[in-house]
């Protein structure tokens, strides 16, 4: 019921429902139309502001941890979806997270991957991301021996749930890294420090913020940036709702 309902609400922390709604107001209530329309231009150049949102990221987004050797990358799912036009997987804007996890395998510094993710299709559920990925991962010469598959999980709770469940019996000493986007990462932290028996350590991909920003992200309104905000929105509310069931 959750899944479904966090499914639904994602539509009001969209900004450009924000902005349509303030015009849809202005529209049918004269009396209020001023007001109305100065919010909605308001919203509109806060949030489409590239350099507003990145410095968001910027504050809010991960490190790197220290370099070190792992038994286990776990590899948080979002990344993908799923090509009708191939039959393949179609990897999407988080997908450094995948990428990152094999670039830190064939450097030796994890292991074993852990792909963490089964479907968040509230109806179609028969494709799982984790199995998509394994045959990606063997065409790319990656062994079943290095790879662990996880593919039940909706949601980062599942993840950690059933990821860490994984881990305790292949090895329960095992050291963690934990791979996510860099701006998912302190709600990860919140959700597998609950569930870890010992310290998880992670690994941040895909940054959104800049170090460095351009003209464009001062001046010129950006549709990349009202996305942006409602990943974070998303992100933050998460945060919150996870931080209080805990």
């Amino acid at each position: 019921m959750i899944f479904i309902l966090s499914k639904i609400l994602i539509y009001f922390l969209k900004p450009i429902t924000w902005i349509f709604l303030a015009l849809v107001i202005a529209v049918f209530f004269p009396k209020k139309r001023r007001l109305f329309l100065i919010l909605a231009f308001v919203f509109l150049l806060f949030f489409s502001n590239g350099f507003i949102v990145g410095k968001f990221f910027n504050f809010y987004e991960s490190g790197y941890p220290t370099k070190q050797k792992y038994d286990v990358g776990i590899v948080l799912g979002g990344y993908s979806g799923y090509n009708e036009r191939n039959q393949k997987i179609e990897f999407g804007s988080a997908s450094d997270r995948l990428f990152q996890a094999i670039d830190l395998y064939k450097s030796g510094r994890i292991n074993k991957i852990l792909i963490s993710s089964g479907s968040a299709n509230l109806f179609d559920t028969s494709k799982k991301e984790a199995d998509l990925t394994i045959i990606y991962l063997h065409q790319i010469g990656i062994p079943d021996s290095s790879i662990v598959v996880e593919n039940l999980s909706r949601n980062t709770i599942e993840n950690a749930k059933n990821s860490l469940a994984i881990v305790e019996k292949i090895n329960p000493n095992a050291k963690v890294l934990v791979i996510t986007s860099a701006w998912h990462i302190p709600r990860s932290r919140l959700i597998f420090n609950r569930f870890a028996k010992h310290k998880i350590d992670y690994y941040p991909t895909d940054y959104f913020g800049k170090t460095e920003y351009d003209f464009a992200d001062y001046f010129i309104p950006s549709a990349s940036a009202l996305q942006a905000w409602e990943m974070l929105l998303k992100e933050w509310v998460g945060y919150i709702v996870d931080g209080l069931r805990g």
